[in-house]
């Protein structure tokens, strides 16, 4: 059955920004919040904005209370996750989806947001993984910015890419999925899991060590997430970790291992994940990937 898109942004819609993960004050997101205003939306700010309990915006109740209030407002036209870092899951039980089934709307963000990210679409609802106000003042990632405001306005995008020598050549058509490579797999099992066979999987990560991603390729692939792909769509790594013994492969060569074991086209380098480069992908959006000696392309369809 088809993912459903929310429907695109319009000048003078209201869009929140929440704190599903770590604090955010209101300082750090006036940026974004003059940026979402010259894209000619109105923004409330959540109530787990500017708070904090230790590392996260409010307690549990706090945020779970804020994003449901958010989802359930059929005023609120898309919901941006300020930042990432930890604490999405510790509340994704007690979210009550039913009244945004009834006016389905964006939600944005990427890292820890993955557990959004996959949730929905394993209720049949697309979202996006993109760049989160927080880090919307970074100059280096206007690209990022305008890839989130096209998405988020109803725009297809196509990406393009150089070629790399960890490439696998093909095509592939199908609904991507994907985000945080840690969170993926600690997604496996529960109610936030998601399906991958047919589908076009992206990964990214970040300060992970270099035995710490072959051991979630193994387990990804152990429990089949693999197995079905159509396509592999690799994200930045950054920042990988090693041990004084050396593991001896790259987080790209650690993967293709893997990948190795199948059929499906698999394109490196793709500018998404925790860099200023992180460009807007649709959770649950039908696209098509070709891989090719000039590079990969992928197109929303």
């Amino acid at each position: 059955m088809p993912t459903i898109a929310p429907p695109p942004l319009r000048s003078g819609d209201q869009v929140a920004i929440v704190c599903p993960a770590r604090q955010a004050s209101h300082p750090e997101l006036a940026a974004a919040v003059a940026t979402l205003e010259s894209w000619g939306l109105r923004v409330t700010l959540g109530a787990s904005t500017n708070v904090a309990h230790h590392q996260f915006g409010g307690d549990d109740a706090v945020r779970l209370q804020d994003v449901q209030q958010q989802l359930d407002n059929p005023e609120i036209r898309a919901i941006l996750c300020a930042r990432g870092g930890y604490g999405t899951t510790r509340i994704i039980d007690g979210l009550d989806f039913a009244r945004f089934a009834e006016h389905p709307k964006w939600v944005a963000g990427f890292s820890d947001i993955t557990t959004l990210n996959c949730h929905l679409l394993g209720r049949g609802f697309q979202s996006i993984h993109g760049v989160m106000p927080l880090l919307f003042h970074q100059e280096a990632g206007q690209e990022s910015l305008e890839s989130l405001r096209r998405v988020l306005f109803g725009e297809l995008l196509t990406y393009s890419t150089p070629a790399h020598p960890l490439n696998r050549f093909g095509t592939a058509s199908g609904e991507l999925v994907g985000g945080n490579l840690s969170i993926l797999q600690t997604l496996t099992g529960t109610a936030s899991d998601v399906a991958t066979t047919g589908r076009i999987l992206f990964l990214e990560d970040i300060d992970e060590y270099l035995y710490a991603i072959d051991r979630m390729l193994v387990h990804l692939d152990r429990t089949g997430k693999l197995a079905g792909l159509a396509g592999l769509v690799v994200g930045h790594f950054t920042n990988p970790q090693d041990n004084a013994v050396p593991f001896g492969l790259t987080p790209g060569e650690i993967i293709n291992q893997y990948a190795a074991r199948y059929n499906f086209p698999v394109a490196h380098g793709f500018p998404v994940g925790h860099e200023p480069q992180n460009l807007a992908l649709v959770v649950g959006q039908p696209v098509s990937l070709t891989v090719d000696a000039a590079g990969a392309r992928l197109v929303g369809l």
